[in-house]
């Protein structure tokens, strides 16, 4: 089912938060990992919004962990290979740190790292692409479809929207974009998600949107939003809507 619930499913709705200018609005989807029906059902939501909401300028971005757990990766890719599934919207996908492994695998055809992979989600990718049981990491490629390959290769570490900055996991506070590293895009937890203060020192009004870290609920804080909810573990996919000062919430079961 799909909905767009207020306070009393992910607290306040309508906080204050940062500035998009006007006439932009971004639909920020949070980790998918291969489950694609209710990806669909939350495009779906979105692409009505937009039609009852009209607005000059629609961005649907991804955070990243499109694959691995559930039981489509495949479909979530490919539904993905042909540019925005909403109309009206451009897209925009992030590198999560599952899609990361996988790459890394595939580049090195490292046996080690292809297990590692294997093991945090990605045997659930491989069955959707019927690679073999047992089937060495070199193998792997000739059954990834090209577009959705092209999907994989495009996705980028982060993107940034006025006063947001979009990551999969966070930042290291206290440290320039530029300076960052880039395992820490992918992986932080420690010293990100419990900092306080300023983020980025060349930005101090910048707010993080950020998955990886799941949440029974959105986790909006004075300087970033958590839009994880646990799709790859039971929970709800949830997209943050943001415009303006204020945020809204959608979600898909």
């Amino acid at each position: 089912m799909v909905t767009e619930r207020l306070a009393k499913l992910f607290g306040v709705v309508r906080t204050r938060l940062k500035r998009l200018q006007d006439g932009a609005r971004i639909y920020a989807v949070g980790d998918v990992h291969g489950h694609l029906d209710p990806l669909r059902r939350l495009h779906d939501a979105i692409g009505q919004d937009v039609l009852e909401r009209p607005v000059a300028h629609a961005t649907l971005l991804h955070i990243g962990d499109l694959i691995d757990r559930g039981p489509d990766s495949a479909g979530v890719l490919a539904h993905l290979a042909h540019g925005s599934p909403v109309p009206g919207t451009a897209m925009v996908n992030l590198l999560g740190n599952h899609e990361a492994m996988l790459l890394h695998a595939l580049d090195t055809l490292d046996a080690e790292a292809a297990e590692h992979w294997a093991k945090h989600g990605g045997a659930a990718a491989l069955s959707s692409w019927r690679v073999p049981a047992q089937a060495p990491v070199g193998d792997w490629a000739q059954h990834i479809p090209a577009a959705q390959f092209d999907v994989l290769r495009s996705l980028v570490p982060h993107w940034r929207a006025d006063d947001y900055l979009f990551v999969h996991a966070g930042i290291r506070p206290g440290t320039a974009l530029a300076d960052q590293v880039p395992d820490d895009l992918l992986w932080i937890r420690e010293g990100f998600l419990d900092w306080p203060g300023i983020m980025l020192p060349e930005a101090p009004d910048t707010m993080i949107v950020h998955g990886h870290t799941p949440r029974a609920r959105p986790d909006i804080r004075v300087n970033r939003i958590g839009i994880d909810t646990g799709a790859g573990k039971g929970g709800p996919l949830s997209c943050a809507v943001l415009e303006g000062r204020h945020v809204r919430w959608l979600r898909a079961s």
